[in-house]
This record gives C-alpha cells, sequence and structure tokens, in this order.
C-alpha cells in the first residue's frame, strides 16, 4: 500500500492493519522455514508496510504528519 493510503486511515484502523500484517509476517517466516515459501518479495513488502505505519503513526502522535511536501 501506499503511504497515502495509510495516512487516510484512522488511528484504529491503522493498529488493525499492522496486527493483519503482523500475522502474515510470521506466516511468511514460516513458510520460508518450512520451504513453502513461493513469493519472496512478499517477505519485504509486509515488512515495509509495517514500517509505513509505524511511521505515520509516529508522524501523527508528533503532529508532523499534516504538512505536504
Amino acid at each position: 500500500m501506499k503511504t497515502e493510503e495509510f495516512r487516510a486511515m484512522t488511528p484504529d484502523q491503522l493498529d488493525e492493519q499492522v496486527a493483519r500484517l503482523k500475522k502474515e509476517q510470521f506466516n511468511l517466516r514460516f513458510q520460508r522455514a518450512t520451504g513453502q515459501l513461493e513469493n519472496t518479495s512478499r517477505v519485504r513488502a509486509v515488512r515495509r508496510d509495517i514500517a509505513r505505519i509505524k511511521t505515520v503513526q509516529t508522524q501523527r502522535r508528533s503532529g508532523a504528519g499534516n504538512e505536504k511536501a
């Protein structure tokens, strides 16, 4: 997902999305360990989406997320 999509979400939606992505990350790690993982790029994408959400949450807490670049 794009950062703009995360910025449009409410804090509760962001928390739910992080929880979903963490579950997916866990499952992907399990698949990799057992040799069943086919789409290895998904691991990286999930990790980056989690980081994007956490960045948006941090910006909102500090009040820095309101400006446009």
